[in-house]
């Protein structure tokens, strides 16, 4: 399947999938302007899965990483990472262990 123009696919980790009916992506449509609209839209349709991603403030969980077309927002402008239309956004939570 082709994504639209105009969108940006976010793809999730197995863990993340039973909060989108098991989807391994999600296309959202048209483009957010940045990552914070990208996870406001996510949260008007997947409301679940924006708890597991954000705090109570709106904060993204330190435990989950985004990375926009391969970049970590925490190294770019955070938040504020802008997002345009054809690229994909990874969330993935953070792995530890001994």
């Amino acid at each position: 399947m082709t994504a639209a123009l105009d969108a940006v696919t976010v793809q999730l980790p197995s863990s993340l999938r039973e909060h989108v009916g098991g989807a391994q992506s999600i296309t959202v449509s048209p483009a957010p302007a940045d990552v914070c609209a990208l996870l406001d839209s996510l949260a008007l349709t997947h409301p679940v899965l924006e708890r597991r991603l954000r705090d109570e403030t709106g904060a993204i969980r330190r435990y989950v990483n985004v990375y926009v077309d391969g970049d970590d927002i925490r190294r770019a402008q955070g938040v504020a990472t802008p997002v345009v239309a054809g690229i994909t956004v990874q969330i993935l939570p953070s792995i530890a262990g001994g």
